[in-house]
């Protein structure tokens, strides 16, 4: 397990203190060689009370067209009923301005308003701590390909610097056998 401090000023030019929280521990899962991918939508799941799990459910509930059709329903229903009533028995339960309706109506809107911004902000919430992971998990595979990059380069360089080293072995040995080769061709002068 290497120290992410060893590093940290390498790659990021800053030490590892002045780093920020989610770029520590980027660092961290580097040195240590982890993972840092995770079901966030499973860990945000885990934390939630079952009022926020019931403000989901009215929240998709009231946002879908089974609402809307049943919502269409009720208004058309409570609308022909005290119509026929009116024109037939001249006893309504709410006459024409439907003020009964105007009420429900308002305190359905009243009710449904705070619990879908509630859903609302936990989606926020949610989207948040997503574009958090996804910036760490980015962070971590940029930083690893740049190590990777830095890894070739060296294995490029070293694979150069033995290619070169064998080259004048190489030309060494063709010297000396260009030497041994025209010294046995030529006769040998005799010393006086």
């Amino acid at each position: 397990m290497k120290n992410p401090h060893d590093f940290t000023e390498k790659v990021f030019g800053a030490p590892y203190k002045s780093l920020d929280e989610r770029t520590q521990k980027v660092a961290r899962h580097i040195a240590e060689r982890t993972h840092i991918a995770r079901n966030t939508e499973q860990e945000f799941d885990a934390q939630t009370t079952l009022g926020q799990r019931a403000a989901d459910a009215v929240a998709i509930f009231g946002g879908s067209w089974t609402f809307i059709g049943i919502f269409a329903a009720i208004l058309i229903i409570w609308v022909v009923l005290n119509s026929f009533l009116l024109v037939n028995a001249h006893k309504v339960f709410d006459p024409y301005p439907y003020i009964l309706l105007n009420l429900f109506l308002s305190m359905l809107a009243s009710i449904q308003a705070p619990i879908i911004l509630m859903s609302q902000n936990r989606q926020s919430e949610k989207d948040r701590l997503n574009a958090e992971h996804d910036y760490e998990v980015n962070l971590k595979a940029e930083l690893e390909i740049m190590m990777l990059h830095e890894k070739m380069d060296l294995l490029r360089q070293e694979q150069w610097n033995e290619l070169v080293a064998m080259q004048k072995e190489q030309l060494k040995i063709l010297a000396d056998l260009m030497e041994k080769n025209s010294n046995n061709t030529n006769p040998a002068n005799p010393s006086p």
